[in-house]
């Protein structure tokens, strides 16, 4: 799906409340204790995430625990390592993250691969309070920047 830069269509009331739901996903992770970092490179990488990408399946429905419980089904992910984010920024990227996908149409793998967690962490003060589709630009041109680099 292309887009010409600024052209992105509105998300519904159901798509945000899906971004809500993986935002306390991903509180949930720090709440479950695992390492922040492998938690969100494993799960934008993983089948689970795969599901909710796609325009409709059940576990998108689930709730962030039966959601949290199949990806742990799925991978390994450190518990109880040093690298923690907060609750706040968690739930922000977790927001981001699937706010993205369903603007623009890209998978989550190919988003974590241009806005890997430590970058979303990085960002998170300066972000926060933008609206999400100039957070998501400016993640962007971020990831371009450095790619070029």
């Amino acid at each position: 799906m292309k887009f010409l830069k600024g052209m992105f269509r509105m998300l519904g009331s159901l798509e945000r409340q899906l971004c809500d739901i993986q935002g306390r996903l991903f509180e949930l992770s720090l709440r479950s204790g695992l390492d922040s970092k492998d938690f969100i490179c494993k799960f934008m990488n993983s089948q689970t995430c795969k599901y909710l990408d796609l325009p409709y399946d059940r576990l998108q429905w689930a709730g962030e625990e039966y959601i949290l419980e199949t990806l742990l089904d799925e991978v390994s992910i450190k518990k109880d390592a040093v690298c923690f984010f907060s609750n706040e920024a968690l739930f922000w990227m977790g927001y981001v993250y699937r706010y993205w996908h369903f603007e623009r149409g890209e998978s989550s793998a190919d988003i974590y691969l241009r806005a890997d967690a430590r970058l979303m962490n990085d960002c998170y003060l300066g972000f926060h309070t933008l609206d999400v589709s100039m957070a998501i630009e400016d993640l962007e041109e971020i990831a371009s920047y450095s790619r070029r680099s």
